[in-house]
């Protein structure tokens, strides 16, 4: 049974570094938690050391800037590891080809298309249309308000011609404020469903984690499984994945489930016990919001 705790400071002295989601957690989508800041802060002045693992598909640089704007401090945190960065290394290996088909919104997407400096042979990308590519790279829906069904016609002309889908980031929803988006994810599930072949390189699959471990190394932090804490509100890729790399975790529940565990300051017991149980996770912690 997890436990529910009031404030990361109750727990944060066992561990060394957090692995801290950001969407529902540090910011909504458009401004930061100042509780969520605040309590980071406290906890790397402590000593702790913090590594932002985002499914965003963005690089990390991306990220970065877009904290900025979204007032998170550069003192909440010591360094970024994203889903995206983990699959655009992916891409720029030839996991999905030459040409290859974009998804998502360009004008905010642009930098997932950059070489990576840190390969040696990057392959050379071309974007082109469907019926010339070799491969679909997913950063998310072209709207994502729309249905992902509406994508079936061109999944299954894919599907047919064999292609691969990398898919950037794997979250299914995300909630910008009070509204709920559709992520890459849902896409990639779709697709995956209609029978094509998903590559996931984000949260709950191993790469992302691996990426955050060489994060900590790049700056000379050396921790064991057992002194990392995963933070998250996702049951799916951030508890999830947590677990699977048997890490403890953090349950945000004020987050995307905050309507299922009925998360007003703290969760309801009863009905955190039963979404636990519906989506089969087990989190060492929870708390309502991170504080």
């Amino acid at each position: 049974m997890t436990q529910i705790v009031s404030s990361l400071a109750e727990i944060s002295d066992r561990y060394k570094a957090l692995f801290v989601d950001l969407w529902g957690c540090v910011h909504n989508g458009i401004t930061a938690y100042p509780e969520a800041v605040a309590a980071l802060q406290a906890y790397r002045q402590k000593g702790g050391t913090v590594v932002l693992v985002t499914n965003s598909p963005k690089p990390r640089a991306g990220v970065a800037v877009q904290l900025s704007q979204f007032n998170v401090p550069a003192d909440a945190y010591d360094t970024i590891a994203t889903s995206g960065d983990s699959a655009r290394s992916a891409m720029f290996r030839g996991a999905v080809g030459e040409k290859v088909y974009f998804m998502g919104e360009w004008q905010r997407d642009a930098e997932f298309f950059e070489p990576l400096k840190l390969l040696e042979h990057p392959i050379h990308i071309e974007r082109v249309a469907l019926d010339e590519a070799e491969g679909i790279a997913c950063c998310g829906p072209f709207d994502p308000m729309a249905d992902p069904d509406v994508n079936r016609p061109d999944f299954l002309y894919a599907k047919q011609k064999g292609l691969k889908l990398l898919c950037a980031n794997p979250d299914i929803v995300v909630d910008r404020g009070e509204t709920r988006e559709w992520c890459a994810g849902a896409l990639a599930r779709l697709y995956t469903e209609m029978g094509g072949e998903s590559l996931y390189f984000g949260k709950p699959h191993p790469p992302i984690y691996d990426l955050a471990q060489r994060r900590l190394q790049a700056i000379e932090v050396d921790v064991s499984d057992s002194e990392i804490l995963a933070i998250g509100d996702g049951p799916q890729t951030d508890i999830a994945g947590g677990m699977g790399e048997g890490i403890d975790t953090l349950f945000i529940t004020g987050g995307l489930a905050a309507s299922e565990t009925k998360t007003t300051h703290h969760p309801d017991e009863v009905a955190l016990k039963a979404h636990n149980e519906k989506e089969q996770i087990s989190p060492t912690f929870s708390i309502g919001r991170l504080r």
